[in-house]
């Protein structure tokens, strides 16, 4: 039986460089001065990152750096890589049904990767495709220089900080999935029971479009609708509770070590995260509104709810404390343990206790896990 695309990636490619809107101006030289130095400084970052996070992971190789065309292609190749077991699965979806979808999500994937390349600084690529002799790579760190040089003159901040400022999160998550040899499998498990967990019949199709279209119109009213929750099904959101819980957690903890280690190697980083946090928090209605269909809203509390929690647990328990939650999966926090680190605690370090320290809120107070409390977030402008 042959498999059906779901969705056509050369579409989304070629969708998303047309759409893409070109990078600040600037000269052959500066170009070549930007990507020699966040070459030099991902490499400078690693150091940091190991020494402080304890963490013994794989040996630093340079960031590859691309421009936004080179990022939009470099994640469709990714996408076919996580979308190959549903890939799979679409040989029981008529072909008429599969061939029109495939074009249908090729565009909007295009669409949505074309609104994202102008924005993402940076990523930790974990599912890139086989090598020539067919092995499979471990993950690759890279930059968007365009985007990042276009970021910090908007901000008017120190270009050689920022660099390294953004450096030092995403060689975050190398240590973390180079350094914890279970980590990346986890999420590559828990990311294909959410896709095979999807529903392929025509009727439910159908009312995933329609449940899609009430997203649209409830975030144009100003309302919290957002496309990834409109579309999944019950079996979907427990598997998405936990990948929600395990990239809250990477993501929280790549912002508190960006911030962290900051004031040692990046003297102006409070100026950098306070401008950051500001631009974030800004933008036209239009960006806003898609910012909320995507869902980039909540990630972007979700992040700052695991910086909580990894501030909350380090300040309690230790680094080496903290750093019990990359035992295996079992100690991984949960959805709900995000928002309460004391909850964590007690399960996985036997330390309830400490909740009760001068100061803290006592266990269940509604102030535990509130993102206002601190100033870091992640998310696409990582």
């Amino acid at each position: 039986m042959v498999s059906m695309q779901v969705i056509d990636w050369d579409l989304a490619v070629a969708t998303g460089v047309r759409l893409v809107r070109p990078g600040p101006q600037v000269s052959r030289e500066e170009a070549r001065q930007a990507v020699a130095e966040l070459r030099r400084l991902s490499r400078e970052a690693e150091g940091h990152v190991r020494e402080f996070t304890r963490i013994d992971s794989a040996p630093p190789e340079a960031a590859t750096i691309v421009d936004r065309p080179g990022w939009i292609r470099a994640n469709v190749d990714g996408f076919r890589v996580v979308f190959e077991p549903l890939t799979q699965k679409m040989s029981s979806v008529p072909a008429i049904v599969g061939a029109v979808g495939s074009r249908i999500t090729g565009v909007e994937v295009g669409a949505v990767l074309a609104f994202l390349a102008s924005r993402v600084l940076g990523q930790y690529e974990l599912f890139l495709p086989p090598d020539p002799d067919g092995r499979a790579p471990t993950g690759r760190l890279t930059l968007v220089a365009p985007n990042i040089v276009h970021t910090e003159r908007e901000m008017g901040v120190n270009a050689r900080d920022f660099r390294l400022w953004v450096c030092l999160h995403e060689e975050t998550h190398r240590v973390q999935f180079t350094g914890v040899p279970w980590l990346r499998e986890y999420v590559r498990t828990q990311m294909t029971e959410f896709l095979l967990a999807s529903d392929m019949d025509l009727t439910t199709l159908l009312e995933r479009l329609r449940a899609a279209s009430d997203a649209v119109a409830d975030a144009i009213r100003g309302g919290d609708g957002n496309l990834i929750e409109a579309i999944q099904t019950p079996e979907q959101k427990a598997v998405l509770d936990r990948v929600t819980a395990v990239m809250t957690l990477v993501e929280g903890h790549g912002d508190y070590v960006m911030d962290a280690v900051g004031p040692s190697v990046v003297p102006s980083v409070a100026e950098i995260r306070s401008r950051f946090q500001r631009r974030r928090e800004g933008g036209s209605r239009t960006d806003q509104l898609i910012r909320r269909l995507l869902g980039i809203e909540l990630k972007m509390k979700q992040y700052a709810e695991g910086a909580h929690f990894v501030r909350t647990v380090v300040e309690a328990a230790g680094m080496d404390g903290f750093n019990r939650v990359w035992t295996s999966p079992d100690t991984l926090p949960t959805k709900d343990e995000i928002t309460d680190p004391h909850a964590w605690m007690g399960r996985v370090l036997g330390t309830r206790s400490l909740d009760s320290s001068p100061g803290d809120s006592a266990p269940g107070d509604p102030s535990h896990g509130d993102p206002s409390a601190n100033g870091g977030t992640g998310g696409p402008g990582d």
